[in-house]
This record gives C-alpha cells, sequence and structure tokens, in this order.
C-alpha cells in the first residue's frame, strides 16, 4: 500500500473523482437576419465543451445586447430571449471554467464599451502569462470586472492604438502568451484568431452568404453551413462588409502544438480538424491498440460514449465480438439528494448500467479514453466482475497522464494523477483489473495520420511548447485579488463551490 498526494492508491477507494473537464466553445456568425437563433444551435452542438455557462452577443452595426447565464444552452435561452438578441451579427460562448470561477460575472461572451467602441470576446483556451499582464494594465489604471484570463485581451484591444484591424490588432495579439482560439466581435467586423503553436482548433464556414467561425465542425454540420478551411495557427482572419481578409500575426513559425487530446477525448466523433475525422481517428486508436496489446477474450465492450470507437476499432482489428454492455442514462443531472449507503457507488451507477446477460461467464475487454484518477474504472471493473465476468482486461486509447496541463484542461497537478505516483502494474492492482495495457505515443500519433511535431502532448511526456509559472492554477488571480473584488473567505469558497445543471 503506498500513500501519494494525500491518497491511498492501493487497495482503498479514494478520496473523490476526477475527470478531464471541457473547456470551452466559441461561435460566431457575420451577415445572417437570423444570426442569434443560429449562434444557438451553433452553441447546442458544442455544448459537450462546457456546460457551467453560455452566452450570446448580437450587435446590428450601432448597438450590442447581450444575454449569459448559468447552465446548459436550452437552460440559459428561450424563443423570447433569442427575439430581443437582433442584429446580421453574433458571438456565442459555451464554458468549462479553466481560469476563474464558475460564477456569472465570468460567463462569456464579455463584453465592453470603450473609446474603440463596442467589442465582444469569446475565448477558448489558457493564457499563460495571464498574471503578469493584469498586473501592468492594473498598474495602468485597468479597471477588471472579472476574474477570467478573457478579459485581458478586452483591455488590451481598448488601449488607444488599437483600431479593430491591421498592424494594432497584431500587436495586441503577441502580447499574449499560451493557449488561444478567440471569436471577437467589433461595430462592424467578425474577427477570428488562434494562437500561433494552434492549441484549440478553430474554423471557418458559409451558410448562404454569411460566415461562420466555430470550434468544431459539427456546429457547422447543423446549421447547414459549408466547411471552408481551419483557421491557421497565428492567422488572425477578419469578416467585414468587404468579405473575408487573412493576415499572419506571427510571420516567423512557432512549434506546431496542436492539443492531441482532442482527437483522444474532447471533439466530437462527427467533427473533422485537420483534415482527419475524429471518429476514424478514434477507430484507428483501437486498431492500434489491438495491434499493440493483442488479448485473448470473448467481449470487447466500450465504456460509453468516450470509449466507443476505440473499442470498436480493437474489435474490428482483432475479431473479437463488440457488445454496447453498458448502458448510458443520458439524462444525469445534479442530485438534490447526496449518496447515502441505500444506493452505494451512486455516482458511477447513475451514469452507467451493466447488462449482465451479456458479460456472465465471460472474459471481457473493457476500453476506454483515459485513466485520470482511477477510482470510476475500479467500479467499472468491479461491477463486471460482480456480475460474473471470468477476466476484465482494462485498455486505454492513450498513454498514461503523467503530467498536468495548463494550457486549457482541467487535468489535476501530478499529485493527482494516478500514473504520475504509480506503475502500471500497481494502477491494475489498484484497479483489480486481470491486465491494463494503455495506447503507446507512437500509436496514438500513429492514429491521428498526422506527424508527432503537430501536436502538444505535454499531459504524457512533460515537453510543454510554451513556458509557465508552475505556482498559477485556474484560481490564481482570485487569489491575488481577493481584497480587491472585496470576497470574504467564506463568499470566495462558497462562490467556488456552484455548479449548477
Amino acid at each position: 500500500m503506498s500513500v501519494k498526494g494525500g491518497c491511498i492508491y492501493s487497495g482503498v477507494a479514494m478520496q473523490e473523482q476526477i475527470y478531464p473537464k471541457h473547456y470551452c466553445g466559441v461561435f460566431g456568425i457575420y451577415g445572417h437576419p437570423n444570426a442569434a437563433e443560429l449562434t444557438y444551435y451553433g452553441l447546442y452542438a458544442l455544448q459537450h465543451r462546457g456546460q457551467e455557462s453560455a452566452g450570446i452577443v448580437t450587435c446590428d452595426g450601432r448597438q450590442m445586447r447581450v444575454h449569459r447565464g448559468m447552465g446548459l444552452v436550452p437552460q440559459v435561452f428561450t424563443g423570447e430571449i433569442l427575439h430581443q438578441l437582433v442584429g446580421p451579427m453574433a458571438v456565442g460562448h459555451t464554458r468549462y471554467s479553466t481560469t476563474g470561477s464558475s460564477h456569472l460575472r465570468n460567463a462569456q461572451p464579455l463584453t465592453v464599451d470603450c473609446a474603440r467602441g463596442q467589442l465582444a470576446i469569446a475565448h477558448n483556451g489558457n493564457l499563460t502569462n495571464a498574471a503578469q499582464l493584469r498586473a501592468e494594465l492594473e498598474a495602468r489604471g485597468s479597471i477588471f470586472q472579472t476574474t477570467v484570463d478573457s478579459e485581458i485581451i478586452l483591455h488590451l484591444m481598448a488601449q488607444p492604438s488599437f483600431n479593430g484591424c491591421g498592424s494594432s490588432l497584431v500587436q495586441a495579439v503577441r502580447r499574449i502568451e499560451g493557449a488561444y482560439s478567440l471569436v471577437i466581435m467589433t461595430e462592424k467586423e467578425l474577427i477570428g484568431i488562434r494562437d500561433p503553436h494552434g492549441f484549440r482548433p478553430l474554423c471557418i464556414g458559409r451558410v448562404n452568404d454569411a460566415w461562420v467561425l466555430a470550434s468544431e465542425t459539427c456546429a457547422l454540420d447543423l446549421i447547414h453551413a459549408k466547411f471552408v478551411r481551419d483557421v491557421e495557427p497565428g492567422e488572425i482572419v477578419i469578416i467585414n462588409s468587404d468579405g473575408l481578409t487573412s493576415m499572419q500575426a506571427f510571420p516567423e513559425q512557432e512549434r506546431r502544438a496542436f492539443c492531441i487530446f482532442e482527437y483522444v477525448y474532447f471533439a466530437r466523433p462527427d467533427s473533422t480538424i485537420a483534415g482527419r475525422n475524429v471518429h476514424q481517428a478514434r477507430v484507428e486508436m483501437g486498431r492500434e491498440l489491438a495491434r499493440e496489446h493483442p488479448l485473448q477474450a470473448d467481449l470487447v465492450i466500450p465504456v460509453p460514449d468516450s470509449g466507443n470507437c476505440a473499442a470498436l476499432g480493437y474489435s474490428l482489428e482483432s475479431g473479437i465480438p463488440f457488445e454496447m454492455a453498458f448502458v448510458r442514462n443520458h439524462y444525469v443531472g445534479r442530485s438534490f439528494l447526496q449518496p447515502s449507503q441505500l444506493i452505494r457507488d451512486f455516482d458511477v451507477r447513475v451514469k452507467l448500467n451493466l447488462i449482465n446477460e451479456l458479460v456472465k461467464g465471460k472474459r471481457v475487454i473493457i476500453v476506454d479514453d483515459s485513466i485520470v484518477r482511477g477510482t470510476t474504472c475500479k467500479a467499472r471493473v468491479k461491477t463486471l466482475k460482480e456480475a460474473g465476468a471470468k477476466e476484465v482486461h482494462v485498455l486505454v486509447s492513450c498513454p498514461p497522464h503523467m503530467h498536468p496541463c495548463v494550457y486549457g484542461i482541467d487535468f489535476p497537478d501530478r499529485s493527482k494523477l494516478m500514473a504520475a505516483n504509480n506503475s502500471i502494474e500497481e494502477i491494475r492492482k489498484y484497479l483489480n483489473a486481470d491486465s491494463l495495457h494503455y495506447l503507446s505515443q507512437d500509436g496514438l500519433v500513429k492514429a491521428t495520420g498526422l506527424s508527432q511535431d503537430s501536436f502538444c502532448m505535454a499531459c504524457y511526456d512533460g515537453r510543454y511548447p510554451v513556458p509557465f509559472d508552475p505556482a498559477m492554477d485556474k484560481h490564481t488571480i482570485e487569489r491575488r485579488n481577493g481584497r480587491v473584488l472585496g470576497l470574504s473567505e467564506a463568499l470566495a469558497k462558497e462562490r467556488a463551490q456552484i455548479r449548477l445543471l
């Protein structure tokens, strides 16, 4: 038995469950009479990227109208609200907080009315120099209304040198570091920006004569928009009455560092990123798993929904039958009753229920996309064995997570990452699995069909493309500015714990 990072990993259930968190979806449209409605549907398609809050800002060329709220997209917007969001331009956002607490004041898109006019911004990513820039701006008189790093970009754009296009916009973008895909709206134009490393996805589409910007192509599909192309790393696209123009803010090409976990988990399987369909990439991950780790078994089953494609790939490559033995409850929300001894393993069982008859007496391979903390996987193995499975083999369609992400995925620090503190054999024993196998880094890259130098894989290998302050986390700005914001310790704690449906 070993105790590491305050948690017992061997043989005893750990203190809490940790899952990889989503990190935001952005959407923008220019030149459509139903801009707000199409933005609503675009955000609906991007709901998987964040479920804490949602917002839409529209503009008719003179006035911006805003509605933001906590919760899922259909909870935040009604037909009456959308009817009031008039104008042919709109920008939308669905959020998971990677910087700043889950609170209405931090919901996006953020807006400002300054000497340069009205601006709205939706941001997917994480700035690694946020604390430094915020301190610099505050020293020059800037007053911040939120604790999210996205507001820093608005303040940079509101500086007197910014005029909404050209070299001044490039100058503002060059001040920020880290991961960012941005959709920005002024009174006359829609702007899309992607960081020079290309950490986060952003694509361009057309619906009739209107232009669309979106985090993923699945949002284009829902509104019947035609995919045009991806926004290139370091590119700024400006859309106005003259059409679309493009400029490169970073002429000296930086190392490409697209987040490979988009292919593993985050992106929807019906999206296409960098010319590669996500579903096909995940099926190929399963095939690579079968090539690297051939096993004798009677059944391959996925952990739905994220393990479906890789499990299918393993089945196709190995010839072992595929079954959807776990049934997912798609209507799980927040429970007003805390789990008790009346319902053991409530958090696990409420989401997935096993069809016992499919696994009884069988040698079972269970495929999941990742193991971060391990408690959920342990419960799955236990459920299978209690149902009579003869053997349970756990396969993971990515390498072990060894390092935290600082670019917009809310992975925990190393002390709470199971693979960073235990050997694969120790993890297998903790899970009580008959075997445990991870996909190699080479196999993962091969499955995408892209070159290894296209990706950021820092969560696996610790090679961070952009420097960062290791002391920073999502609440650093709040702690630093607690007195300025007038937050008592109790109130700050209460706000940090807010989680809505």
